[in-house]
Formats: C-alpha cells, structure tokens, sequence
C-alpha cells in the first residue's frame, strides 16, 4: 500500500479565551470598543481618507493594553495563548520571547469586509471576537502555496479540510484564534445588519 503523508503543515489556534483564565464580560468590551470608537478622532479620519468600511484602531490606537484596563486584562490571557500556540509549533525561541506589538480593534458594519492580507514583521497574529451576529463574516484563510498552483485542477467541493484552497473559520464571541502571521487571510462581507466587532493583534520575536 501507499503511503502518503501530509507535510509543511499551516497550523491555525482556535480556544475560548477563557480556558486560560478569567476573561472579560463581552458585552463591557463591546461598550468599551464603541467608546474608544466614538472618541478615536484620528481613527475616524484614517477610516475616512482610506475608504475603511466602519472604524478600526489599526493607524492610531494600537497600545490598548496600556490605555484601558479592560484590555490589560485580555492582553493576559493573550499572552498565555500565545504561548500555548508557540509551544504546539515547536518554535525555538533561543532564550528571546514572542511579545504583543500592537493590539487594535475592528468594527464592521454591515456590507463592511477587510481585503486579503498578511502581517508582514510580525510572528504570530490573530483576533478575538466581541461581537458576531447572525449573518457576520467568517474569517477566510487562504493555502500559502495558492501562487505554486497555478496548473493545479480546482478541489472537490468536499475534499479534506487540509486539502481545500480556502478554509472558512467561524469564530463564537470570546474566541481568539491564532495564526502565522505569513499566513494570507480576509474578513469577507458582513451579512448581517449589526456591527462585527473584533479585537486583531500581532505579536513579534525579541
């Protein structure tokens, strides 16, 4: 018999941030998230200028932890799950830590999404979610090799979670999933009428 095994493997961290310890109440963070946004007149004015769909912190807060102590509290827990994630990928740290650079949030409203990218000089990045109504984006990960198969037929519609080009994760409020940050994703069109409300971070080698 054949034997074929699956190598090169993209990992991807899915955990209530509450299995690492207390987590914030999700509906004070969302107030929490809408006050920042109200107050954030530079984040207003970025979304503005570059056509964002709804509001992001992304080009102006992005210490949070520092500024609010509701996110001090989940920069914690972050850290431990960050952790855990680098422990399962077996990373060799060589006596440096991965470390939070910046935390931001994301509201999107509806017909609001968030083109296809990376995070480019970070490690490790992901989100928790605050809010996800009915009808809110899943976030979609695309296979890294998608530019080596350019002479590759298409998949089947039910082929293997690990073979299919795109993976479509759908996130519960106080979820955080984590990834490489090399690893291409998107937030696809927010179906509902409420807001989509997420917290996105990177964490760097030093």
């Amino acid at each position: 018999m054949p034997k074929i095994n699956s190598l090169f493997v993209t990992r991807l961290y899915r955990a209530a941030l509450s299995e690492m310890g207390e987590a914030p109440d999700a509906s004070e963070l969302e107030a929490s998230c809408y006050s920042i946004a109200e107050d954030d007149e530079a984040g207003q004015a970025w979304c503005e200028e570059n056509g964002y769909p709804g509001y992001t912190s992304y080009a102006s807060l992005t210490d949070l932890g520092w500024r609010f102590p509701i996110f001090a509290v989940l920069v914690k827990l972050l850290d431990k799950h960050v952790a855990a994630f680098a422990e399962d990928l077996e990373f060799d740290l060589d006596g440096r830590e991965l470390k939070l650079e910046d935390i931001w949030i994301n509201i999107l409203p509806e017909g609001g999404s968030h083109a296809s990218h990376i995070h480019p000089h970070s490690v490790i990045s992901g989100t928790t979610y605050v809010a996800m109504p009915d009808g809110a984006s899943a976030l979609k990960l695309e296979d890294p090799r998608s530019a080596m198969m350019m002479a590759a037929p298409a998949r089947h519609k039910d082929a293997r979670e690990e073979m299919r080009s795109f993976i479509y994760a759908t996130p519960k409020v106080g979820d955080v999933l984590l990834w490489e940050s090399w690893l291409r994703h998107e937030v696809p069109m927010n179906m509902s009428e409420e807001d989509r409300i997420s917290v996105s971070f990177n964490y760097g080698w030093s």
